[in-house]
């Protein structure tokens, strides 16, 4: 079976998204789905990944195809509306990442004409917050005139947790939903290692580690975490992330402001042995998030045993609460502040959750599991 990707970046600042294209990559061809990628040459606001466009390129365990995007709005590609047109019929499924982008309308009105059934992954687009934040009135008109037509015409749309589908179903789209949740890379090595017992809450270390956005709530954490300096004198936050620089000053200000500047430690983007010693340093990962269609940094950080405590719309923060792997708070500061007190007062009951947090994350964030689902998925759409 061969099976092409489509997504508007393939850029490490776009977080998520960016990684989980690599994962599939790799969990679909060790079930030999022949895999190729369609992604733009964009490397963030302003910059090109340099990739030499219109080739492919083998990298990974996929065959990539970059082109050039002709601005940043939209990332609209004329090259690759005309190389889908031309190329979409060599493959059995088209699995199209993101809504409101050139390249998905593109490879979706391609594929259609070619007969190829494809997959729309939204990317937490159809989320209330996604839909009412950043030009609401034009994403309206865009949901009724083109996203709406292009999900119903869809063999299937994957939501990566069942929050992400039931926020979407208020849109009243006609849609065959597929709930597949991501993978975490390198579970089962790092499942394999015990994590250390909790400490007292004296010396608590918090982590926050996912990309600067103000969707991600971190100024109520702040704010939380000034709350309780005075009854836990030497708690830490490490912040780890990458945003944009004016943004990511902003936040800096704020913790000054707040008196923070001995007890937050600013980390920027992290991957590899930093990341993990992030995990390894932590006694509570933090993601208060006022949106997150999945989660994958909380289901990284499950993957390392270490609790979690997620915002009330993380989508897996119930999954994470009824496993007992974690609590769940409401976004503003003095929640945050209240749940972090309750779990930093029983270090026993967060050492019983760093264990039940590593067997979650082995059951249902996999590499196995996840090319297991996605390869019935396109194997049921390539029989209809």
């Amino acid at each position: 079976m061969k099976v092409l990707h489509v997504i508007p970046s393939m850029a490490a600042v776009h977080g998520g998204p960016s990684r989980a294209i690599v994962l599939m990559e790799t969990a679909l061809r060790e079930r030999g789905i022949d895999v190729e990628t369609a992604t733009t040459d964009d490397d963030g606001p302003g910059k090109r990944n340099g990739r030499a466009c219109g080739r492919p390129l083998r990298e990974g365990d996929a065959t990539r195809w970059y082109f050039r995007k002709a601005m940043e709005f939209y990332k609209p590609s004329p090259a690759f509306a005309r190389w889908a047109a031309r190329e979409v019929g060599r493959f059995d499924v088209v699995h199209i990442h993101g809504l409101f982008s050139f390249t998905s309308t593109a490879a979706a009105r391609a594929a259609r004409r070619a007969g190829v059934p494809y997959v729309v992954r939204p990317l937490g687009a159809l989320n209330l917050y996604g839909t009412t934040r950043r030009r609401p009135w034009l994403k309206r008109l865009s949901i009724a005139w083109i996203e709406a037509p292009l999900l119903a015409r869809a063999a299937a749309v994957h939501f990566t947790s069942e929050q992400e589908a039931a926020q979407a179903r208020r849109l009243g789209i006609a849609m065959n939903e597929a709930v597949i949740p991501l993978a975490v890379e390198g579970l089962q090595e790092r499942a394999a290692q015990p994590h250390r017992p909790a400490r007292d809450s004296g010396g608590l270390r918090l982590l926050f580690l996912s990309r600067l956005d103000p969707k991600k709530n971190v100024e109520q954490l702040l704010e939380a975490v000034a709350r309780l300096r005075a009854q836990q004198p030497g708690i830490g936050l490490q912040v780890a992330g990458g945003g944009s620089p004016a943004y990511v000053a902003t936040l800096k200000a704020r913790a000054e402001s707040l008196g923070l500047a001995g007890t937050v430690t600013w980390s920027g983007h992290v991957e590899g042995a930093a990341k993990a010693a992030a995990f390894a340093d932590a006694d509570l990962f933090v993601l208060p998030s006022l949106s997150e269609n999945f989660g994958i940094a909380a289901a990284e950080a499950l993957a390392a045993g270490v609790p979690c405590l997620l915002g009330e719309d993380v989508a897996i923060a119930q999954e994470v609460a009824q496993a007992g792997a974690g609590a769940v708070t409401a976004p503003d500061a003095a929640s945050i502040a209240g749940a972090i007190t309750r779990l930093a007062a029983d270090p026993a009951a967060r050492t019983a959750m760093s264990a039940r947090a590593q067997a979650l994350a082995r059951e249902r964030y996999s590499m196995a599991a996840m090319g297991e689902r996605l390869a019935q998925l396109y194997a049921s759409i390539a029989r209809r």
